[in-house]
């Protein structure tokens, strides 16, 4: 990110842009009482064109509908969405916070990690942040502290979960690659650690494969598929949701065993996904929402951790690659797409 000096800056002008600030935020709390509006911002982590990003803004707003907001009508919401990529995080955050909301909503950890380097006071709701305690965005899960809480899409249960999955096939798996991109999954380390303390009883190997691009997939898949014996997990983050198309692709073209954790991955011809349900604790954050707005306070309200899971499963793209699967697996699946 491009550094600025300020050491030489005017002294007029850095009072110019403070008085500027003030006058905004002045103006933005007139406008809303003249108008009877809350004012909401919202960063999410997909693109406006993407239906998984779609189905999670309309969760978002009916939640807020069941609670008598309405868009529109007594709440103005101001949606950014940065697609993944890390710039445009740090510049919708900055964006979201001069407009001068009464609090913020953030999908996805980069888009928390980005709106509270712009402020300490706007209270933010999260939705599908794995480790918000680890990261440092709250004090706990009971008592958040700060202006900061929400809901967890991560157990950590769920790792050792994808791991066992791809034990559960023939031909069997030896070594798994575990890919995401350190810009967009900085809790990468933290299911690491809990994948390889899992991987000896369980007769596999574990190795990060940390990827920026299109391109840094597929030559890390073109790689294991030459050593043999090598699946794929994928991690849940904004760059893997946002390459999904390209991941599944590549993984068929090279006749890898993945698991991913996300539905949406096996509906694109995934092999198979476990995770949680990605609106549920979106819808579930307007509750929240409502609270703050009525004036309960974030460090009041505890982070709640995902209570819905599924397991689907992909028989066509098994048999494609050739896969069978484990009848235990089978027959615990929410969902088996043939």
């Amino acid at each position: 990110m491009e550094q600025h000096s300020t050491a030489c800056t005017p002294r007029r002008t850095v009072f110019a842009g403070i008085a500027a600030a003030l006058t905004q935020g002045s103006l933005v709390a007139q406008a809303q009482q003249r108008d009877g509006m809350r004012r909401l911002g919202v960063l999410m982590f997909g693109l406006a064109n993407d239906p998984d990003e779609q189905a999670r803004a309309a969760a978002s707003v009916q939640g807020l509908g069941a609670l008598d907001w309405q868009e529109g009508g007594n709440l103005r919401i101001d949606w950014r969405r940065a697609g993944g990529d890390p710039v445009l995080f740090e510049r919708y955050a900055a964006e979201l916070v001069a407009l001068g909301p009464e609090m913020l909503v953030a999908s996805g950890t980069p888009s928390v990690a980005a709106l509270r380097r712009h402020t300490s006071t706007i209270p933010i709701v999260f939705s599908n942040v794995s480790d918000p305690m680890g990261l440092g965005y709250i004090e706990s899960l009971a008592h958040p502290g700060g202006n900061i809480t929400g809901f967890s899409s991560y157990d950590p249960p769920m790792a050792g979960k994808w791991l066992q999955m791809l034990t559960q096939i023939t031909p069997p798996v030896a070594r798994v690659a575990v890919l995401f991109n350190p810009a967009t999954a900085p809790y990468a380390n933290q299911m690491l650690a809990t994948l390889e303390g899992s991987a000896p009883s369980l007769g596999v190997t574990v190795r990060a494969t940390p990827c920026h691009d299109d391109a840094g997939i597929e030559a890390m898949m073109t790689g294991l598929a030459r050593e043999g014996r090598g699946g794929l997990m994928v991690l849940p983050e904004p760059f893997t949701i946002e390459h999904r198309d390209a991941i599944v692709a590549l993984a068929a073209r090279q006749r890898l065993a993945a698991v991913y954790p996300f539905r949406l991955f096996a509906e694109a011809g995934g092999l198979m996904s476990y995770g949680i349900v990605t609106v549920d604790p979106i819808r579930r954050s307007a509750v929240y929402v409502d609270r703050i707005l009525k004036g309960a306070k974030p460090s009041d309200l505890p982070v709640q951790r995902p209570d819905k899971f599924e397991l689907v499963l992909n028989l066509k793209t098994a048999k494609a690659l050739g896969i069978t699967l484990a009848t235990p697996l089978l027959a615990t699946a929410d969902e088996v797409i043939e």
